[in-house]
């Protein structure tokens, strides 16, 4: 029998299906599950709401501080989190390593209990010995389709163009960065989801975990 992994970490770009991926291999290996991309959007938001500015780090680090003292459950599931404009914020505030550096601990203490994290830095920074590491990628013309059609079910008005745009400008941002810049870590492997249904994406992802599990796969 193929043990269960204690921890799963999921990189890769925006929009690329991760989260969606994620919360299925949580449900399915009985493990707990972390958007850690939210707690960047709670920090985004909490430094607006306080009248800060995501650019400037000392605003956008004393809003990450805060996170901690706050029901995490709560905090995460606040719907206003998938906006644009807070994930337009949330791309600045975690450019500042004041802000990695706090939400750091949270998010360890979360894996420690067995866990499928998802985000820019879980195999690299957040949990590089975790038991399988995943990096989940898209065209970004498919990733840019995929957000126009969530925003606008979100009754944004916006167009594919300037989604496009700020997606590339997002990536940019991620992967440009001097703290943790969003890259696959070494031994991560990869999985581009540009033509994958979910279905297809999730049969692939608990092959290659499954694999790594059996010590067919260097994990």
């Amino acid at each position: 029998m193929t043990e269960t992994p204690k921890i799963i970490a999921i990189d890769g770009t925006f929009a690329s299906g991760k989260g969606t991926l994620a919360k299925r291999l949580a449900a399915h290996y009985g493990l707990a599950y972390m958007d850690t991309g939210k707690l960047y959007r709670a920090t985004a938001k909490a430094t607006l709401d306080a009248g800060g500015d995501p650019d400037i780090e000392k605003d956008a680090s004393k809003a990450a501080k805060s996170l901690g003292k706050r029901n995490l459950d709560e905090m995460l599931s606040d719907p206003t989190l998938k906006s644009g404009p807070i994930g337009a914020a949330a791309s600045k505030v975690a450019v500042h390593p004041a802000v990695r550096a706090a939400l750091l601990d949270l998010q360890r203490d979360f894996a420690d209990q067995g866990a499928v994290l998802d985000g820019r830095d879980i195999g690299t920074v957040i949990c590089p010995d975790a038991d399988v590491k995943l990096y989940v990628d898209a065209k970004p013309e498919i990733r840019a389709e995929r957000r126009h059609k969530e925003l606008l079910g979100y009754g944004e008005e916006i167009s594919f163009e300037t989604v496009l745009a700020q997606l590339q400008e997002r990536d940019a941002r991620d992967m440009g960065r001097k703290d943790a810049p969003l890259k696959p870590a070494e031994d991560a492997h990869y999985l581009d989801s540009s033509h994958l249904s979910i279905d297809e994406a999730f049969k692939g992802a608990c092959r290659i975990i499954d694999a790594v599990m059996a010590g067919k796969f260097d994990a």
